[in-house]
C-alpha cells in the first residue's frame, strides 16, 4: 500500500461513524447524590420505579438507539429490555442501567488497546458485539432514539439481535462499524436507516430526522 492511500483511508477518520476507546471525562458528581431530585436535574432522569411495566402496560419493553460520546469519535449501539412501571427507561440513582432489566449490542473491536482501533482503518479486525465502556451510563449519553415494544415485537426483535451479534466477526471503521450494525437492526423494524459514515451523535440524529412518525419515549 503506497503512502497516498494510507493517509487517503486514514482521512476517513475524520468523517467515520464509529469506535470508541474511553468516554470522555465527566463530571457526575451530582449524579451521586442521593437526592432523586438533584440526581433527575443533573443528568435529566428519572430513577427506577422499583417495578417492571410487565404486566401493566400495553407495551412494556423498550429499544433505544443511542450514541454516546468518547475520546475519539464516539460510539453507536443500542439498549433494550423492560421499561419500568412509570415507562421510563430503567436507571438507578447514579444513572446506570438496571443491569436485570436491560442488554446492549454493539459492534466494536474485540479489545480494550487502541492499536484494533487504529488498524480497523486500514483492515477489518476481529469484533465484540455486547456492552463496551460507557454505554451503560446516562453521563456518557449524547442521542437516542428509543422506541416503546409490546412483547410480540420485542420477542422477535431480541431474537434478531442475538442473531445479529453472533453473525457480525469483524469491524472496519468505514466498510462495516457501529452504525451499520445498528442499521441492521433499524431496517429489520422497516425503518429508515441514516448514513453510517456520520458520526455517532449526528447518526442518531439523522436516524431521528429519516423516521419523523416515530414516537421517541
Amino acid at each position: 500500500m503506497n503512502y497516498r492511500l494510507f493517509v487517503l483511508m486514514l482521512s476517513a477518520v475524520a468523517i467515520s461513524a464509529c469506535s470508541a476507546t474511553q468516554p470522555a471525562s465527566y463530571d457526575n458528581s451530582l449524579a451521586l447524590s442521593s437526592a432523586a431530585e438533584g440526581v433527575a436535574d443533573a443528568v435529566r432522569f428519572t430513577p427506577y420505579s422499583g417495578k417492571s411495566a410487565v404486566g401493566l402496560l400495553e407495551k412494556p419493553y423498550f429499544i433505544s438507539f443511542r450514541a454516546r460520546n468518547a475520546e475519539s469519535y464516539g460510539h453507536s449501539f443500542v439498549a433494550f429490555g423492560e421499561r419500568d412501571s412509570a415507562g421510563n427507561i430503567p436507571y438507578d440513582r447514579s444513572g446506570v442501567l438496571i443491569p436485570s432489566m436491560t442488554e446492549i449490542a454493539g459492534l466494536h473491536p474485540a479489545s480494550t488497546s487502541d492499536v484494533p482501533y487504529s488498524i480497523g482503518h486500514v483492515v477489518p479486525v476481529p469484533s465484540e458485539t455486547g456492552p463496551s465502556d460507557g454505554d451503560t451510563e446516562i453521563a456518557y449519553l449524547q442521542n437516542e432514539l428509543t422506541i416503546a415494544l409490546s412483547l410480540g415485537e420485542y420477542r422477535k426483535l431480541y431474537s434478531f439481535i442475538n442473531e445479529l451479534q453472533s453473525s457480525r466477526p469483524l469491524w472496519h471503521a468505514v466498510a462495516y462499524n457501529c452504525s451499520s450494525f445498528t442499521n441492521e437492526i433499524v431496517s429489520y423494524m422497516g425503518l429508515n436507516t441514516a448514513n453510517h459514515i456520520l458520526f455517532p451523535n449526528k447518526y442518531i440524529e439523522s436516524l431521528k430526522g429519516r423516521n419523523p412518525d416515530i414516537k421517541n419515549i
